[in-house]
């Protein structure tokens, strides 16, 4: 399970605190809070501290350590800038043992976007975020050893106690899902023998179960063939494992906000991806337990969304199976149909999520979905064209394209819009069916992908997010390598989007 850190707010000089360690940020031309001690005072004057972004120096005094932070330029500090401030402080304060961590909350520049709220929302992700440490299958728990936090506050002693209520609930709402993100990324990195789709079906039913306002139910082979959806039941044909269409629903106690859509999310749960037939090389296939990333956003999203009492409904379908070879499994060349009545040529079975996800974006559209957003590790295009920097967002309706970019921009998981264009379809056209899922002409795979999926939406706004780049080994300070939890917070932050005042 994710490690918890009990998170608090104060208005109490960071010295007044029960915290064994204080981190204090310090930006180019600025200089620590008259309440520092001397002798932390001193680092910089003397210049053992730097002002450096991700720069650090230790010192003793008053019975604590104090941790000096470079923030680097005040005009440049940014919510990112400070997650991956407040990791590398947790690495250092990890380092010397802390169990209670007080960050001292830094000056936002005078003209800049960032107020404490955001500030000290973006600490406690950085410090939740970093924390996470995945030991399930170790004999000696990480929790062994004496560098586990225990508890993290953060102090903003130039506040009014009476004005400290949008800090507490930034602080609160980060907490949350910071450890959403974690829960996903325990789901990530558990290995394909442990988590089956049937097991993920019954991690759905277990959250669920605990929230009042959330439910979750879950579908067998027969169910899947019993709503025809012939291109999600053949991508199972090949594993003597049962899949698993996985559904969520989250209806707000006290009603949604009349203004607000009913919001669909859809995340492929590939458990482990062989390719099928078309067999990936055998390097690296392991990283394949990773294919399941984006069901993975998807259920920890809507859990953390239900914690959150957000007012707006959301309908969540994941279709989780594995893909591999067999006997019985699908060929390359066979056509199947899926469940709107459109016939696929499987040209290639390592093209197989697209397959996936145009049963579940049909499906969720049935439910009544009035905004769909897909989660997929769709394409290794996308991984060329952009790296772990940013997830590739194809869309066919403004307005949700430019709430994903916003949400992406406020929770760090960034997104680069692709287009999407008339002459892509003829891409995707079938030659003995009405679409192929993998054209001989190697051309915008990943733009390609996203155009396959637009055929199954109808009319409704739709945005497809290939999360290929960024689900793991994401290379941030807060999530270096395994699992990432990319896409929980940005669509946490996409629903808050639709409850705030226009």
């Amino acid at each position: 399970m994710p490690r918890l850190v009990l998170v608090s707010t104060t208005t109490e000089a960071p010295a007044a605190t029960d915290a064994d360690t204080v981190a204090v940020g310090i930006a180019d031309g600025g200089s620590p809070p008259e309440s520092v001690p001397p002798e932390v005072a001193a680092l910089l004057s003397s210049g053992e501290a730097k002002t450096a972004f991700k720069s650090l120096a230790l010192a003793h005094a008053q019975g604590k350590r104090w941790l000096l932070v470079g923030l680097g330029k005040q005009e440049a500090l940014s919510a990112e800038r400070m997650r991956v401030a407040a990791a590398t402080a947790l690495g250092r304060a990890r380092e010397v043992s802390t169990r209670a961590l007080c960050w001292s909350l830094p000056p936002a520049a005078p003209s800049g976007p960032l107020g404490a709220p955001a500030l000290s929302a973006a600490l406690v992700e950085g410090t939740i975020l970093a924390n996470y440490r995945f030991d399930r299958f170790k004999s000696k728990k990480d929790d062994d050893d004496a560098s586990r936090l225990e508890r993290l506050i953060v102090a903003d002693p130039t506040a009014a106690a009476a004005g400290t209520g949008a800090m507490t609930s930034a602080v609160a709402t980060a907490l949350i899902a910071a450890e959403a993100a974690n829960g996903a990324r325990d789901l990530q990195n558990r290995p394909a023998n442990d988590l089956t789709p049937s097991a993920l079906a019954q991690q759905a039913r277990e959250v669920a179960d605990g929230i009042d306002t959330l439910s979750a139910e879950a579908e067998g082979r027969e169910g899947i063939e019993r709503r025809r959806m012939g291109a999600f039941a053949a991508v199972a044909e090949g594993t003597d494992q049962e899949p698993a269409l996985i559904t969520l629903r989250y209806k707000p106690s006290a009603g949604a906000v009349p203004a607000a859509p009913v919001l669909g999310f859809v995340g492929k749960a590939i458990t482990f991806d062989s390719g099928g037939i078309s067999l990936k090389p055998g390097a690296k296939m392991w990283e394949m337990k990773f294919d399941m990333s984006g069901g993975a956003a998807v259920l920890q999203a809507i859990v953390a969304i239900a914690r959150l009492q957000l007012p707006i409904e959301v309908v969540g379908v994941i279709g989780a199976t594995e893909n591999l070879p067999s006997g019985h499994a699908v060929k390359p060349g066979d056509i199947v149909t899926a469940s709107n009545g459109t016939t696929i040529e499987v040209n290639n079975t390592d093209a197989e999520g697209r397959l996936v996800l145009a049963d579940c974006l049909n499906y969720a559209r049935s439910l009544g979905a009035q905004r769909l957003v897909d989660l997929a590790t769709l394409t290794g295009a996308v991984i060329i064209s952009l790296g772990s920097t940013y997830a590739g967002l194809m869309a066919n309706d403004e307005d949700l394209a430019e709430r994903i970019t916003r949400a992406g921009e406020r929770s760090g998981e960034i997104v680069w819009r692709l287009p999407l264009h008339d002459e892509y379809e003829e891409l995707v056209k079938g030659r003995f069916a009405d679409l192929d899922n993998a054209p001989e002409e190697r051309k915008a795979g990943t733009i390609v992908a996203g155009t396959f999926l637009s055929n199954f939406v109808g009319d409704v706004p739709w945005a497809h997010l290939d999360i290929a780049g960024s689900a793991w080994d994401l290379g941030r300070a807060y999530a270096p390598k395994g699992a990432a939890g990319y896409g929980v917070r940005l669509l946490v932050e996409l629903a808050r989007s639709y409850c705030e005042p226009t």
